[in-house]
């Protein structure tokens, strides 16, 4: 068999791969000696499975293969930050960034080959979107910087933490998504808490709903605004689920978990909803959910955009506004910037679908016309 026709073991959560080694004929708990193998060891290669039966390794080269994507180049922050861009098929490629800090390390994740919702301030949206991605594309970029940066499961930690807040909408990709951080949290995978996996969403309403049914992981909501007006024009999804339809499934999130909070991701722009009318207005919003926090992030410019970050001035009466309030407000720091690594600027490879992209050449075509 070519390796087009194997079966990728990063595909499969630990209850589908105990389901295809019984299709092998194998007992189940030979499963877990190779998940743990491939999570703890990061091992992609059959013949060093020491503890595995010579047949059962010959057996498993022929029908499947442990293969993470390939990098096609990653780059380092002066700050420390790394960036991978990682090859899927057909000329896709997404990337993947780790950001070290003294107590923990995390990994920003990516969960679709560019994204449809067109959000207005991302770097992503004006790529456009071609497809989700599978459970080992996903998984396999933590499996990537694991490697790379030495991670040891429940040893030597390297990457503390994960956040689904890369390239996509996690939740338009909900079942792989979800087998991802299952193997994430499992302790025969990369053994995080609960807590130390975060989904990040636009705010699809009922996906909110099921995943607080389907999986323990955070939850974070890239809110923007805080008035359905301005939140549509920057997160046009906000039209289909606006505010008041958003925050009753947070309310819904918390009264099953009630021991989590949520996060808020509030990015922001120059003139736009930097102001203190949209703090007070913030501040009247999380008051329905007193036990959530507010991200502060400022925004990170990418070629083409119209909008410009905030001053540090603003920043700070901004968050000061909504701490005076009693509202937990953190600011997010800026980081690798200079590798085009920080919130809201990757973009990967992306053949796309839809005519976004094109869309977005063409305005930067103009206004380099009109520059010039």
């Amino acid at each position: 068999m070519n390796q087009v026709e194997k079966v990728n073991l990063l595909d499969f959560d630990r209850q589908g791969l105990r389901e295809f080694f019984a299709q092998l004929g194998e007992k189940p708990y030979r499963a877990e000696q190779v998940m743990k193998w491939m999570y703890h060891h990061l091992e992609d290669n059959f013949e060093n499975m020491t503890d595995v039966g010579k047949a059962l390794r010959t057996k498993l080269e022929a029908v499947c293969y442990i293969g993470p994507p390939k990098t096609l180049f990653d780059k380092g922050a002066v700050d420390g930050t790394h960036k991978w861009l990682l090859g899927m098929d057909g000329g896709n490629a997404v990337e993947a960034v780790y950001i070290p800090e003294p107590t923990r390390g995390t990994l920003c994740v990516s969960s679709q080959v560019g994204c449809g919702l067109n959000c207005q301030f991302c770097s992503t949206a004006t790529q456009g979107f071609n497809r989700n991605l599978a459970t080992s594309e996903i998984i396999g970029q933590m499996w990537v910087a694991a490697k790379h940066l030495g991670n040891v499961t429940h040893q030597n930690r390297r990457i503390t933490n994960v956040v689904m807040m890369g390239m996509g909408e996690p939740l338009l990709n909900f079942d792989n998504v979800v087998k991802a951080m299952s193997l994430m949290r499992d302790d025969l995978g990369f053994g995080l808490a609960s807590k130390r996996v975060t989904l990040s969403t636009a705010g699809l309403v009922p996906m909110i709903d099921k995943l607080s049914e389907s999986i323990d992981v955070s939850l974070a909501v890239s809110l923007h605004a805080a008035n359905d007006e301005l939140r549509t024009e920057l997160v046009p999804l906000n039209k289909r689920f606006p505010i008041a339809e958003l925050m009753a499934s947070c309310q819904r999130w918390i009264a099953r978990k009630p021991r989590t909070s949520i996060t808020f991701e509030y990015t922001l722009m120059k003139g736009v909803n930097d102001q203190p009318e949209h703090a007070r207005q913030l501040i009247k919003l999380m008051r329905k959910l007193p036990t959530c926090k507010v991200n502060l992030i400022p925004f990170n410019p990418f070629p083409g955009t119209r909008f410009e970050r905030s001053d540090m001035e603003t920043i700070r009466a901004f968050q000061t506004q909504l701490l005076n309030a009693n509202i937990l407000t953190m600011l997010r720091r800026t980081r690798g910037d200079d590798i085009d690594a920080a919130c809201g600027q990757l973009k990967g490879q992306v053949l796309d679908r839809t005519r976004r992209q094109a869309e977005f050449r063409k305005r930067l075509d103009e206004g380099a016309v009109h520059a010039a």
